[in-house]
C-alpha cells in the first residue's frame, strides 16, 4: 500500500515513517523542509520525497496512493500567532485541498492529525470527550484545526474513509526533536543547566503522550475497519495519562538526577488547563491502539539520547529545536517570505 505522509520531516515524521516502513508500507513524503539541517542525527529519509508547499497540492500529488496521513501544518499555539492569516492558509486551506485532491484521486483513507487545543479552557472537574465536551477554540492554531475537522466529517464516505486523531502534548526521542513542548522542554533544561523552573504555580493539567504511541494511533487509522473509524475523532493518550505541571516537572527531575526544581509562580495559574478521557479510543480500538510508554520510561529515553549526542544547552535553545525560532530565522535571513515560502 502507498502511504503520503505529509509533514514528514518534522517532529513526528521520521518516527511514523520509520514505523510504517516497518510494517512493508511504500511511504511517499510531502514537505515543505522548513527544518531542513534541524536533525540531531542523521535518520533514514525514505525513498521517496515531494518537496513542496501543501497550498501547492496538486490532483498529480496524490496519483497512485492508496491511504493519506496528514502531519503538514503549523504545528502549535505559538506558531499559528506567527500570522493568524498564514494558519488559517496552511492548517486549514491547505487540509481541505489536500483533502479534495485525494478524494478525487481516489485516496481510501484519510488520517488528520487534529489537536486536543480546540477544548480551549475547560473545566478540569471532569474529564473531556470527543463528542459531547464543548468546543472552546481560542487560538488562531486551534480554530483551523477544529474547523477543518467539521468539513472533513463531511468528506467522509465508504469509498473515502475520514478519521481525526487528536494527540495529547507529544513527548519522546526523534532526530527532529522538539524542546518547545512541555515534557521535552523540561529534561532537556534539567539536563542542559540542571534546573527546572516552573513559572506557574504547578497546578494546570496536561494531558501527555508518547511519539510512538502517537503514531500507533495514526496507523490504526489504517488498519480498523472502517466500520470503528469514519468520521470519528479520537482523543490520544494512555490511561490516567492526564497530568498536572507539577507532576510532569517531577517526572523530569526524577529523570535527571540531581537536577534542582523551583516554583517561581511569577504567571500565577495558568488558564489553560484541562483534562481529556481517552475511553473512546482505548475501547473503540483496542485491539489496533495499544500504548507503551509513560512519562517514567520516555524521561529515562529522552536521557540516554541526551547523553549518546552529547546535547548541549545551545541545542536546547537552539532553533534546531525550537520551530518558532527556526521560522524567524528563516524569515529574517531572506530564506522565506513574509507568506513562509520559500525564496
Amino acid at each position: 500500500m502507498n502511504v503520503l505522509v505529509t509533514g514528514n520531516r518534522g517532529y513526528i515524521g521520521p518516527i511514523l515513517e520509520a514505523m510504517l516502513m516497518e510494517r512493508a508500507y511504500n511511504v511517499i513524503g510531502y514537505d515543505a523542509d522548513y527544518y531542513d539541517g534541524s536533525e540531531l542525527w542523521e535518520f533514514d529519509k525514505g525513498r521517496q520525497q515531494i518537496k513542496k508547499d501543501i497550498r501547492d497540492v496538486t490532483m498529480e500529488d496524490l496519483e497512485g496512493i492508496d491511504y493519506v496521513i496528514h502531519l503538514a501544518g503549523l504545528s502549535n499555539d505559538p506558531l499559528g500567532e506567527f500570522d493568524p492569516k498564514l494558519t488559517e492558509a496552511i492548517n486549514y486551506h491547505g487540509t481541505m485541498k489536500l483533502a479534495h485532491c485525494a478524494k478525487r484521486a481516489g485516496v481510501k483513507r484519510f488520517v488528520y492529525a487534529s489537536s486536543q487545543s480546540m477544548y480551549g479552557i475547560a473545566d478540569v472537574d471532569s474529564e473531556l470527550d470527543e463528542d459531547n465536551s464543548e468546543k472552546n477554540s481560542i487560538t488562531a492554531y486551534a480554530k483551523t484545526k477544529w474547523n477543518a475537522e467539521c468539513e472533513l466529517r463531511k468528506m467522509s464516505s465508504n469509498t473515502f474513509s475520514v478519521v481525526s486523531f487528536r494527540p495529547s502534548t507529544v513527548f519522546g526521542v526523534s532526530p527532529r526533536l522538539r524542546c518547545d513542548i512541555v515534557f521535552n522542554n523540561l529534561v532537556a533544561c534539567a539536563y542542559t543547566t540542571g534546573n527546572i523552573e516552573i513559572k506557574s504555580d504547578g497546578t494546570p493539567w496536561r494531558p501527555v503522550v508518547h511519539i510512538q504511541d502517537v503514531c500507533s494511533a495514526f496507523i490504526a487509522g489504517l488498519e480498523a475497519p472502517i466500520s470503528l473509524i469514519q468520521g470519528q475523532a479520537f482523543n490520544v493518550g494512555f490511561k490516567n495519562g492526564n497530568f498536572t505541571v507539577r507532576d510532569i516537572a517531577l517526572a523530569a527531575q526524577k529523570a535527571v538526577k540531581g537536577s534542582t526544581l523551583v516554583f517561581t509562580g511569577e504567571h500565577g495559574s495558568d488558564s489553560r488547563t484541562y483534562r481529556v478521557g481517552f475511553n473512546k479510543i482505548l475501547t473503540v480500538l483496542k485491539d489496533y491502539y495499544k500504548p507503551q510508554w509513560d512519562l517514567e520510561r520516555g524521561g529515562e529515553e529522552l536521557v540516554k539520547m541526551f547523553k549518546d549526542i552529547n546535547f548541549s544547552e545551545e541545542d536546547f535553545r537552539g532553533r534546531r529545536c525550537v520551530r518558532l525560532a527556526q521560522l524567524k530565522y528563516l524569515v529574517e535571513h531572506r530564506q522565506l517570505n513574509s507568506e513562509l515560502r520559500w525564496i
